[in-house]
């Protein structure tokens, strides 16, 4: 079994190819502000609190930093022959887990809402806001095909900064043509926050009209 280092350097490999499209992802391995957890399997609650625990450090760091672009991955070293649904359901599965323990100690973070039906939802952590993605092995994107199922967690604030600053909108340009370079289309799931509830991004995977986001209380 491959020790934690080296799935965290596979990771890291991931992100620092040639032509991965997050610039963002890049600046902050750049400036060494990636944080890594390497947990044992994506369907087991065992290592809840350890996560929880590795996010809340993150925060904290982040919270005190000067400087922008952080991002915190939690690396699951399995299933590894993952389908999409499997994926979908456990990622789910894994965020209600985290958000149920973190309820018993902080309140969601005001700066957002914490109905996921809004257009103003963002996932919450000690009163900090996430952008949450997922990565996988079977990802239609190819952006979100790495090979141990993952979960990553961006401070949402980092998107504000860049919005008052008026960076972010170029950010977002260069960031989706070179998407569309990288894996042959145009994300569909793509959207701002305000317009659709952010949900609708997290794991890749397109939702009909009928599907209720997990999260949903």
């Amino acid at each position: 079994m491959k020790p934690d280092e080296f799935i965290i350097n596979e990771y890291s490999a991931f992100l620092d190819e040639k032509g991965f499209p997050c610039i963002a992802a890049k600046a902050a391995l750049a400036r060494n502000h990636v944080q890594s957890f390497v947990a044992i399997h994506m369907a087991c609650p065992a290592h809840d609190e350890e996560i929880l625990k590795f996010l809340y450090n993150f925060v904290d760091s982040y919270r005190t930093s000067e400087k922008s672009f952080h991002s915190a991955a939690v690396i699951f070293r399995e299933p590894l022959n993952i389908d999409e649904g499997t994926f979908d359901s456990l990622f789910w599965q894994r965020l209600k887990a985290l958000s149920s323990l973190d309820k018993e100690r902080y309140k969601h973070d005001p700066r957002v809402d914490s109905d996921p039906r809004s257009s103003r939802y963002s996932f919450s952590l000690k009163e900090e806001a996430f952008f949450v993605l997922g990565l996988h092995p079977e990802s239609k994107r190819r952006s979100r095909r790495f090979k141990y199922p993952t979960l990553i967690f961006n401070p949402h604030a980092e998107f504000e900064k860049l919005r008052n600053t008026n960076r972010y909108s170029k950010m977002k340009q260069v960031v989706r043509r070179r998407d569309v370079a990288y894996s042959g289309s145009i994300n569909p799931t793509l959207a701002d926050f305000g317009e659709v509830s952010e949900v609708y991004q997290y794991t890749g995977v397109q939702y009909n009209e009928d599907w209720t986001c997990p999260l949903l209380h």
